[in-house]
């Protein structure tokens, strides 16, 4: 492989500043994806913790003998029901502390669909 002697190459700015000026624009970006709510994410996410809950209330219920079935039906809908509701909570909780404007939440963190 051949090298090129005759590459010119010029020295880098030594301060970002010199580069830019005063106004940086890779900080000034506020896209307007921030301000968005996703609704149907929210709906989403809600629809899954209710579903969650009831599950793991049912398993709860099979396992405490207050309602007929068997302990593997319990197991499965005890399964299902932490399936659903893990991320049903953390969606919900994101969007919760959006809505109330803590530090480090935004909507942006939800995905939309």
């Amino acid at each position: 492989m051949a090298a090129r002697r005759n590459v010119r190459y010029s020295s880098l700015a030594t301060d970002d500043s010199d580069y830019y000026g005063n106004d940086d624009p890779r900080f000034a970006y506020t896209p307007k994806s921030f301000d968005k709510v996703p609704w149907k994410s929210i709906v989403l996410a809600l629809f899954l913790l209710s579903l969650g809950s009831a599950l793991l209330f049912l398993a709860f219920f099979i396992f405490t003998g207050h309602m007929g079935g068997d302990r593997s039906q319990g197991y499965g809908l005890m399964m299902l029901g932490i399936l659903a509701f893990l991320p049903g909570f953390y969606e919900t909780r994101i969007a919760y502390y959006s809505w109330r404007g803590a530090g480090g939440y935004r909507f942006a963190s939800i995905p939309g669909y």
